[in-house]
């Protein structure tokens, strides 16, 4: 098989890209390794910016669809110490520029705005090679190939695109996030319902913290997060789910127990997530025929940019190769001239964020920073 524009990866970037291109009236072909639309969730909330994820949404004509699935009081935050004592408290009054939609709503609108063919999913690729002359063949886990004159890696962490560019590989940062659930909050769990809120709750501590955020139908969607070697992660025996939620409890004595009660009371197997990230300043020269978005660029410590980021990054790169279809290293080039700086600047940011969370200023720096960034 040949086509003209192949995307490796079916998330938000990827099919941001294809899109944009579509609205353009250029055609490309993602290849997604899932097997449908629906072999897995899709995550939680999130909240999409006016300055990326929102303005790349505009440049897909999909704007309105967007703003049929926020989720209204999401926005509200508000920071804990560890005995449930709010110290800064912000409501969402709809005027908020981060309204928060699921991750799936979100990713079935631009699914639906493509041509049904564009998608081809259970394709897991396996090897990439280049041909010369900018043109790369792609190989798949179910034996099929194809050949393309632009290959885009929007395939997140460990994306198989990136050797072809880089030889950077994301580093664990000292940091994992522990997931779980709590389902019919309101009924069930009454007390860690009332203490989370409508919308995002921050309850830290240097080191550690229990953040959660309300989603719709009742859930508390729970990330507990602690600064904790690899060695750490790998001595807990994760086939106990009670044993597991238990030893990562012991982190949080004394805290308050609707807090601890997001831990030890959760209906999911806890998920372990160690952070990693890329170099914050990850580039590469300019390679004929190939090129990267998202986290397969640009791998960063959560902050709520990510998504904002991946599909920012879709519709820019749409738009350079729009603008002059017959010069597709042009449009590379401008593309990669813009994305670079944002993404270290973005990626330092994070960083800083992560330390405001858990420094040894906490939950106090995270109380000031809120403040800071009032309206």
């Amino acid at each position: 098989m040949k086509t003209s524009i192949a995307i490796i990866g079916a998330g938000l970037g990827g099919l941001m890209l294809a899109r944009v291109l579509h609205v353009h009236g250029i055609a490309s072909t993602i290849f997604e390794s899932e097997a449908s639309a629906n072999a897995r969730t899709q995550g939680g909330m999130l909240d999409i910016h006016e300055n990326n994820g929102q303005f790349a949404l505009k440049s897909a004509g999909l704007f309105d669809r967007f703003l049929e699935i926020i989720c209204p009081g999401a926005q509200a935050t508000r920071v804990l110490d560890k005995h449930g004592r709010v110290l800064y408290e912000q409501s969402d009054d709809g005027t908020g520029g981060r309204p928060e939609v699921p991750r799936g709503a979100l990713r079935r609108i631009l699914l639906e705005s493509l041509p049904a063919s564009t998608v081809r999913w259970g394709h897991k690729v396996v090897a990439v090679s280049p041909l010369g002359g900018g043109r790369h063949v792609v190989t798949f886990a179910n034996g099929s190939t194809v050949t393309t004159d632009l290959l885009v890696g929007a395939d997140g962490a460990w994306s198989k695109v990136r050797p072809l560019l880089s030889d950077a590989k994301p580093a664990y940062v000292g940091t994992v996030f522990v997931e779980t659930y709590l389902f019919d909050c309101d009924t069930h769990h009454k007390a860690s319902a009332e203490t989370v809120g409508e919308g995002a709750m921050f309850a830290l501590a240097p080191g550690k913290g229990i953040v959660a955020h309300r989603e719709p139908g009742g859930v508390l969607h729970t990330y507990v997060q602690l600064n904790q070697s690899k060695d750490w992660i790998d001595s807990i025996d994760q086939s106990d789910p009670a044993a597991v939620a238990a030893t990562v409890a012991k982190a949080f004595d004394g805290w308050a127990p609707e807090l601890t009660a997001l831990i030890t009371d959760g209906e999911t197997p806890p998920v372990f997530r160690p952070i990693h990230a890329l170099p914050e300043e990850h580039k590469w020269p300019r390679t004929r025929g190939v090129t990267l978005l998202g986290d397969a660029a640009h791998l960063m410590i959560p902050s709520g940019e990510g998504a904002n980021l991946a599909m920012f990054d879709g519709a820019e790169l749409a738009k350079a190769i729009a603008a002059d279809p017959g010069d597709m290293e042009a449009a590379l080039l401008a593309y990669e001239t813009t994305l670079f700086p944002r993404s270290a600047c973005e990626a330092a940011a994070a960083k800083e964020g992560l330390d405001v969370c858990l420094g040894g200023d906490s939950p106090r720096s995270l109380v000031d920073f809120f403040v800071s960034h009032q309206p």
